[in-house]
């Protein structure tokens, strides 16, 4: 079976027509922005300068620009290498803002008649500096905090100081959770315990009365409403969160007899991250809003309507219902949401409610981007028909060359299929003796150049040529494969469990056209530490076009990490936390920014005390070894010495490979 090959996915057509390799025409950052899609998922904060290096704009495209790898130079002065986290602090006021003004103008537009009280959920990330920052920005709207577990719970505690924004409290409890939620209800704040269970609600009633507070309570509706994408479970009948309508009623009746029902504040539904399809999210709401409204008329005191989260991200610009994608804005989102509840309020003819959203996605991908390094690469070894002198070559090796200079667009699946035979018939007399090591090397290094040359000259004639499924799928394996140094376990773990897309390109460069197709290998020693998955317009891409590695400092940014990727890192092959850099604009600086604050990443002695090994012990034992050595006079003392010392340095090293300074 055969199938017409298409352009290149996401490469404009002037690009298509002259492939990666010898293009007719010259090369323009108009190309490399097409390549990569960055005007389709940078949201208007990444952009490519005319010096080929990508910039961020934390305020928009009109904004001021940060060339992203002076920022990396300027941070390895002070010995801060990669892999390298950068912060962009003023996209997430950006994006906060962004949100309320949303629904600011939704309600405007709607006439509603409630506000919107937005929350952060910091499970997406808890590193204080990020909370700090966005309960900074969105203070004038009053944003509030989300929490999911009882460490975060303490953490909101102490750092929330607004007490007309919310702390909306989800998750399991049990009896020390509620406490505190109440501790801060005795402080003045607006802490809304959301019951997910009725035993829970029969705990905040009985804690309630014991600590002697007015607790505000909230009860998580399971929805028959389904969400969609990687997170659809998330929603739906067989939800692991919620009460049913039945249990709702009886929740009511708890808080009725423990005279409370006064304190039922708040209804909420969560259908799931990342949710791609607006139809799915107006459905939800919409039946939500019914429960609310039948509540409503019912006498209950329901002031606040929580729609959850799942306003998505779309990390691949296809702006469809694919789950890496969302086929709707952030404007749209917020109209539909405030249109719909309304809609059926009025209906209902019962009071507007409150909404809150706890978008945390959509508030903190955009600030992060990783930084990684190419420090090799990973190629097959191949030639052509024009490298070797066919008659003094084994047969096989002959019959390989013929079928490179017979090869034509018109029978390139024909020369495939001879292709194959050949390589296989070398298999074969391999396998029982009868071919030697250096004739087999010939034949599979003939075979990759004239496999390359094949897609190559498939990719040059969009349309026109004919290719075999089976040569199609072989191009994962041609690619080269650029060595990073990094960790995807630690750094990019949705990626690796979830095969969650995040867009990946180089940072530098882009005034040059790309030369090879690769794939991008860690450094752990796991198969599966590789990006091999990236982005594209109209499905997955199993390849990046990348430059040739040239010995020089090669970096690569892989973007949109802010949400979830800083707190589920796995210490695989003990490899820790990254370096990291916090970067603010700053129109009294020459170059428009500052370096706010730099953060080392973990080191080896702290990764392995993570996992009980006690740096001193290390140390005492591999000095009893070198005691022992001495006294079998393998070691003279000071050479001893000097290896302890080496021991005791390397620890307090951090856990990625470093290298010599390079020239850039």
């Amino acid at each position: 079976m055969t199938l017409s090959t298409p352009p290149l996915k996401g490469v404009s057509d002037s690009q298509a027509e002259g492939g990666l390799n010898g293009a007719s025409r010259p090369w323009t950052l108009d190309q490399a922005r097409d390549l990569y899609l960055t005007r389709r998922w940078g949201s208007g904060y990444f952009d490519i300068d005319e010096k080929g290096n990508m910039v961020v704009t934390p305020e928009g495209p009109r904004g001021p620009r940060i060339p992203i790898v002076d920022v990396v130079e300027e941070v390895r002065k002070e010995s801060l290498t990669t892999p390298l986290l950068l912060r962009f602090q003023d996209i997430l006021r950006h994006r906060v803002k962004k949100l309320n003004t949303a629904f600011e103008s939704a309600i405007d537009d709607n006439k509603y008649r409630g506000k919107y009280r937005g929350v952060f959920p910091i499970k997406v990330n808890q590193l204080r500096e990020v909370v700090e920052e966005i309960l900074d920005a969105g203070r004038s709207s009053h944003f509030g905090i989300e929490v999911g577990s009882k460490p975060e719970m303490f953490a909101a505690l102490s750092i929330h100081n607004d007490m007309d924004s919310l702390i909306v409290c989800n998750g399991y409890k049990d009896d020390s959770y509620i406490r505190t939620a109440l501790i801060g209800r005795k402080l003045g704040k607006r802490i809304i315990l959301i019951a997910e269970k009725l035993s829970e609600v029969r705990s905040i009633v009985r804690l309630a009365k014991e600590m002697g507070v007015d607790p505000l309570i909230g009860l998580r509706c399971r929805l028959v409403s389904k969400g969609a994408g990687k997170w659809a479970t998330s929603a739906g009948e067989h939800a692991k969160f919620g009460l049913t309508t039945s249990e709702i009623l009886q929740a009511m009746q708890i808080l009725e007899e423990g005279q409370m029902s006064q304190a039922f504040k708040l209804l909420h539904f969560h259908i799931g991250s990342q949710v791609p399809d607006i139809q799915i999210i107006k459905r939800a709401v919409r039946e939500a809003a019914r429960h609310y409204a039948k509540l409503r008329k019912m006498g209950q005191p329901i002031e606040y309507l929580d729609v959850g989260g799942g306003l998505a991200i779309d990390y691949d610009g296809s702006c469809s219902t694919f789950h890496s994608s969302m086929n709707y804005s952030l404007e749209e989102y917020a109209r539909d949401i405030v249109y719909n509840i309304g809609d059926i309020c009025d209906e209902e003819k019962v009071p507007h409610p409150d909404v809150i959203s706890e978008s945390g996605r959509a508030i903190v991908a955009h600030h992060s981007v990783l930084i990684v390094e190419a420090f090799g690469a990973i190629e097959k070894v191949r030639v052509s028909a024009a490298d070797i002198d066919a008659t003094k070559e084994h047969k096989l090796v002959q019959e390989l060359a013929y079928v490179e200079e017979q090869l034509r667009a018109e029978n390139l699946g024909e020369c495939w299929n001879d292709l194959l035979a050949v390589k296989e018939e070398a298999q074969k007399r391999f396998e029982v003796g009868a071919l030697e090591l250096p004739v087999k090397a010939r034949v599979e290094e003939l075979f990759w150049g004239v496999a390359r040359r094949m897609l190559s000259m498939a990719a040059e004639r969009p349309g026109q040529v004919t290719i075999p499924d089976s040569l199609l799928e072989l191009k994962p394996q041609i690619a080269d494969q650029f060595i990073c140094n990094f960790s995807v376990f630690q750094s990019l773990l949705d990626h690796w469990a979830l095969g969650a897309l995040f867009p990946v390109m180089p940072i530098q460069r882009l005034d040059e056209r790309p030369s090879t197709d690769s794939t991008i290998v860690d450094i752990t020693c796991d198969s599966d530490g590789k990006l091999s998955k990236f982005i594209d317009l109209e499905d997955v891409k199993d390849t990046l076009p990348l430059h040739a590695f040239d010995g020089k400092p090669y970096y690569l940014g892989i973007f949109l990490t802010g949400a979830y990727q800083d707190i589920m890192g796995d210490i695989h092959n003990l490899f820790g936390r990254v370096n990291e850099a916090h970067v603010f604009l700053d129109d009294d600086e020459e170059v428009g920014y500052y370096v706010e604050e730099t953060i080392q990443g973990n080191t080896i002695r702290e990764v392995l005390s993570m996992t009980q090994w006690e740096t001193h012990e290390l140390v005492a034992k591999v000095k009893a070894q070198v005691d022992a050595a001495i006294k079998q006079d393998r070691l003279k003392p000071t050479e001893g010495m000097r290896l302890i010392a080496e021991y005791e340095r390397g620890l307090k090293e951090q856990t990625y490979l470093t290298f010599e300074q390079r020239p850039t």
